[in-house]
């Protein structure tokens, strides 16, 4: 079984699953949202909110192929990017942190490591570009897949910390400052601060 990899890009963006193409709750403000959903035109949203974070800022998803098949994905932006941020009860997202919006993993394909696989690539990315920090908004009572907000208890899991409690929507934070040091081998350093992340299930929101 192959696993890699890959930079979320235009070409590969029907990789993502339908009803995850087809969403913008973190890329458009509320009103936004609302208004594209009306207009059926989500898609063509989700296209251009990509086109231009990927022109203005860089790489800001990963996908997960098993066998050449898409398997989860994970999408973050610093929070200028993430219009629905600002509308969480405890933003802002602190300045020297990329936010992680969201993530999901294939039901089939569960339980192997692939929540793992992504933020550990994702971890990689930030700290080769500087980036001091994750966050990300936790959902406490996060009961199905589907949600576009991750469960709280996951994010705790692999590591972030709560820095802004809150009864439903904590705001967590990962930090990557001992990046400095994992020249020669980030791989085992990035085991060593993500730890257990072994509830896979779990990273099933979107």
């Amino acid at each position: 079984m192959s696993r890699r990899l890959a930079n979320v890009t235009l070409d590969n963006l029907d990789d993502l699953p339908r009803r995850c193409r087809r969403c913008v709750f973190w890329e458009l403000d509320p009103v936004s949202g609302e208004r594209a959903a009306e207009a059926g035109d989500p898609e063509l949203e989700k296209e251009a909110w990509i086109s231009a974070t990927l022109l203005e800022w860089g790489s800001c998803g990963k996908i997960a192929y098993v066998d050449g098949v898409p398997a989860g994905f994970v999408l973050y932006a610093p929070p200028l990017y993430v219009p629905r941020s600002v509308a969480f009860p405890t933003s802002p997202v602190s300045a020297d942190a990329v936010l992680l919006m969201t993530a999901h993993i294939i039901p089939e394909f569960s339980g192997g490591g692939l929540g793992r696989m992504l933020v550990q690539g994702v971890a990689k990315d930030l700290t080769r570009r500087g980036v001091r920090a994750i966050e990300a908004f936790g959902d406490l009572k996060w009961e199905k897949a589907g949600m576009c907000v991750m469960p709280a208890d996951y994010l705790l899991s692999v590591g972030f910390k709560t820095v802004r409690p809150h009864l439903r929507f904590p705001r967590l934070r990962l930090e990557l400052k001992n990046a400095v040091s994992w020249r020669e081998d980030v791989e085992v350093a990035l085991e060593r601060l993500l730890g257990s992340m072994t509830p896979e299930r779990a990273l099933r929101p979107v």
